[in-house]
């Protein structure tokens, strides 16, 4: 045996239990429902902060900067994922995917975000440790600190193909969007680098709040008298909250008599509105009307003429929707449910019909960030005979001498011209008119005659609008 006198034991530390964040938590929690159940952030989020604030563990700063970590690494998923793929030694498909939300959490907060990098770290691990263990913490923990080895700017250089050999995948993991997405908006948009690059970055920015004042319930001088609100760049009725807030503390909102409508669905209504119409213009028709912005704008409209709005949405809880939007509406309007491609009504009824089709959404991407990775090329051979059977069937409906509006929020040709065109050689009694004049004051809008409106040009969603006459 040794003589040696033995070490003391060093005492083990005590294990300390994590510590929960709330506004890293509810940040998470929204993640793992838009992944999980194909949630949308901005039908997820609101609920889990309103009760958040219930329990008083929000104020009106942490509620907006678990605003800015959902929404900020939906916007940047493709980024983050090539950064966090050349961090781990295994394809991201075979990380766990509460394990790359917690990743992304963190990168976004290193690289997107002023939060110092100590602190970013520090957070996402205990939030790591909460949710997932302090097994796989580590695992976080190992990858964030290569992370914050470099900036964004560095990161996208090494992560990022050169442009000169791939300017799609380029633009693809920069900008983050979908190589597939960045070349169809690049065939809509046309042009060089610059204007492409422009519209993705404004992809990635958040939108402002746009409010309607609905003509006849309320007015634009009444939502100005809201704290940071500024007229519309583009229609009368548009009001913006350019500081954000909650358009829901707004009374004339909160009462119906205004809504939350972006600018450039304000105009597609207020384009349809104003078309000149030959004879008669009684009976108005909104085919697609769910969730109901549109309607209640035109059922206004057509109130001040003396005019009554159809609102038709095949699914009933959405037409009670358009129900609610119109309730209070100063003239007569019915709201029903009904397929707009197997219609109740008679051929040839309306004055005016609107169709804004289902569509892949790639219009509202600033909205809905993750609706870019959901969506799939193939989604567009899904919609493609309901855009048809649902234009189709306005045509039918309007009488001759009577205007048809078709909308959509996707700058996607092959939802756009692509389906105009096939109609109009079905109706040789039918053609484009002009879109562009009734858009009075709205610059960029091209050679015509259909209108194509983009966020980085117009600060609008990428709404696309074709106005067709019957004539035989």
């Amino acid at each position: 045996m040794s003589d040696q006198p033995r070490r003391p034991r060093t005492p083990a530390k005590p294990y300390r239990r994590p510590k929960k964040d709330p506004v890293r938590f509810l940040a998470f929690e929204a993640l793992r429902a838009v992944d999980e159940r194909d949630a949308y952030a901005n039908l997820v989020l609101p609920p889990l902060l309103r009760k958040a604030r219930e329990n008083g563990d929000f104020d009106a700063r942490d509620a907006a900067l678990a605003t800015e970590l959902v929404y900020g690494t939906l916007r940047r998923q493709g980024t983050y994922d090539a950064v966090v793929a050349a961090c781990v030694d295994r394809p991201l498909r075979e990380v766990d995917p509460p394990v790359l939300d917690v990743l992304s959490l963190g990168a976004h907060q290193l690289l997107g975000t002023r939060i110092p990098t100590h602190a970013a770290v520090s957070a996402s691990v205990e939030l790591a440790r909460v949710v997932l263990g302090d097994g796989r913490a580590k695992f976080v923990n190992a990858v964030l600190r290569k992370i914050a080895q470099d900036d964004l700017d560095g990161w996208l250089e090494r992560v990022a193909p050169p442009y000169d050999e791939d300017p799609e995948d380029h633009l693809s993991v920069v900008h983050s969007h979908p190589r597939w997405v960045v070349s169809a908006l690049w065939d809509s948009l046309g042009g060089g680098r610059a204007g492409i690059e422009d519209l993705l970055r404004a992809d990635n920015e958040r939108p402002e709040v746009t409010l309607v004042a609905r003509p006849g319930r309320s007015t634009t001088g009444e939502l100005l008298d809201e704290e940071a609100a500024v007229p519309g760049r583009w229609s009368p009725y548009a009001v913006r909250l350019s500081e954000g807030g909650e358009p829901g503390a707004v009374p004339a909102v909160a009462e119906g008599r205004a809504g939350v409508q972006d600018e450039g669905s304000q105009l597609v209504a207020l384009a349809l509105a104003g078309a000149p119409v030959e004879g008669r213009d009684r009976l108005w028709l909104d085919g697609c009307a769910g969730p109901g912005g549109k309607a209640a704008l035109l059922g206004a409209l057509a109130a001040e003429r003396g005019a009554v709005l159809l609102a038709s949405e095949k699914q009933p809880h959405r037409a009670g929707l358009v129900a609610n939007a119109l309730a209070g509406n100063p003239g007569p309007y019915q709201v029903i449910a009904a397929d707009g491609t197997r219609p109740p009504w008679r051929p040839g009824s309306f004055d005016r019909v609107l169709v804004d089709v289902p569509c892949t959404g790639l219009g509202a991407l600033r909205r809905r960030p993750e609706a870019r990775w959901r969506r799939r090329p193939e989604d567009l051979e899904g919609f493609a005979p309901l855009q048809r059977g649902l234009l189709r069937t306005a045509l039918e409906s309007v009488r001759v001498g009577g205007v048809v509006g078709y909308a959509t929020c996707s700058p996607h040709l092959a939802e756009t011209r692509a389906v105009v065109a096939d109609l109009l050689k079905q109706f040789p009694d039918a053609g484009l008119i002009d879109a562009r004049p009734l858009l009075p004051g709205v610059p960029d809008l091209g050679e015509g005659p259909d209108v194509q409106l983009w966020p980085h040009l117009h600060g609008t969603d990428a709404m696309y609008l074709a106005l067709i006459r019957r004539t035989g």
